[in-house]
């Protein structure tokens, strides 16, 4: 028997339930999802093994897209909400053209025409990375050949024509007022479902992303060791599997583990999240709070870097801060974090109070050894 389901992405799934065969695939078309389910039943039907990759089509961008995606799934390799999302729109955009037809000149007004509709050159950077990023695939993969000049010369001319940027590095952080204003505000807010006030204090005690929070599980949270495990942490280069337990430390200013166990207690359950709400819901009240309030330029994400800074400025060494946030080297690390300059001056008032104490006692003691000489 074959069923056949629409995915979020405009895809139909396809699968084939028959004699203790159980195989499925994903097309862009109903029709061809029917068409390939009839062969794979009549296959098994004649005793033959079912075809689990049967050959897709390759000619336009979006039959590249699709060998993309299908073969990541296949690996188990999830796919980032930023990256599906981009791919979807190249999808719509450009992705009935000829594989041929991606020249630099086409590229080109590619970008200008996403410009005009509001895109950054950031945004439109990214558009052209995860281009690149298809095409690479398709030939390193199966050979197709692919105009990877035309890329390179595109990217280029979108240079020099200032139409795509790296990402600026972010030095935005919340002062003590600021968070004190949100958290209070949220806790006064009787309509305010999410507990915004406790979640953004954990995000700056634990240097969790908000996607992060809000998957953290009660039967992964240990009291006794003040730890919390969580799962499937982002990490650039390692998609899958990357669990971290974190420990719990109350040295940003806010107690870790007492606010995941007063979340704990509040939702009275035994097991699931401790924070059960979508991540983007827990932004859209951020940010709708900072705009009542009239704090200007702060992201969610920012409570992370002012974490991360309050970690070293309470004296912590890299491994140790490495430990919470989940980074694995310096490089990576350095970029998030931003030591107030009040605090660099008082650290360096408080080195230079230290020297003069110590040259002062070498004063004294020399004075005294002499003194003892002449005696």
């Amino acid at each position: 028997m074959a069923t056949f389901m629409r995915l979020q992405s405009g895809q139909w799934r396809a699968q084939v339930r028959r004699q203790g065969h159980v195989v499925s695939r994903t097309f862009r078309l109903k029709a061809d999802a029917q068409s390939w389910a009839r062969e794979q039943e009549s296959r098994i039907e004649r005793g033959q093994a079912p075809l689990t990759k049967p050959e897709m089509p390759r000619e336009t961008f979006a039959d590249l897209i699709d060998l993309h995606l299908t073969d990541l799934k296949e690996l188990g390799r999830p796919i980032g909400r930023s990256k599906d999302s981009a791919l979807d729109q190249l999808r719509r955009k450009i992705g009935s053209r000829p594989i041929g037809q991606l020249t630099r000149d086409n590229l080109v007004d590619f970008a200008k025409r996403r410009a005009k509709e509001g895109a950054g050159p950031v945004t439109i950077g990214m558009d052209i990375g995860f281009i690149g990023t298809v095409l690479q695939h398709a030939a390193a993969v199966y050979g197709i050949n692919v105009p990877s000049e035309e890329i390179r010369l595109a990217r280029v001319a979108l240079n020099l024509l200032g139409l795509i940027a790296k990402s600026n590095e972010r030095d935005r952080r919340p002062t003590q007022n600021e968070l004190d204003m949100i958290i209070t505000t949220a806790e006064n807010n009787p309509r305010q479902i999410i507990p915004l006030s406790l979640i953004v204090k954990v995000a700056v005690a634990t240097a969790m992303r908000q996607d992060e929070i809000c998957r953290i599980l009660i039967e992964d949270f240990n009291p006794t060791s003040s730890t919390q495990l969580i799962r499937e942490r982002k990490h650039p280069r390692e998609k899958a599997s990357n669990n971290q337990v974190i420990p719990l430390v109350a040295d940003t200013g806010y107690d870790a583990c007492a606010l995941i166990s007063e979340q704990i207690n509040k939702t009275r359950r035994n097991g699931g999240y401790i924070f059960p709400y979508d991540g983007r819901s827990v932004g859209s009240a951020f940010r709708r709070v900072c705009r009542d309030l009239g704090i200007e330029d702060l992201h969610f994400h920012d409570l992370r870097h002012e974490a991360i800074s309050r970690l070293f400025e309470a004296d912590w060494d890299i491994p140790q801060v490495a430990a919470v946030s989940g980074h694995k080297d310096w490089k990576m690390l350095q970029r998030y974090t931003h030591l107030r300059p009040s605090f660099i001056a008082s650290r360096a008032g408080a080195a230079h109070r230290l020297s003069a104490k110590l040259r002062h006692r070498a004063a004294a003691s020399a004075l005294q050894t002499g003194g003892q000489a002449r005696g």
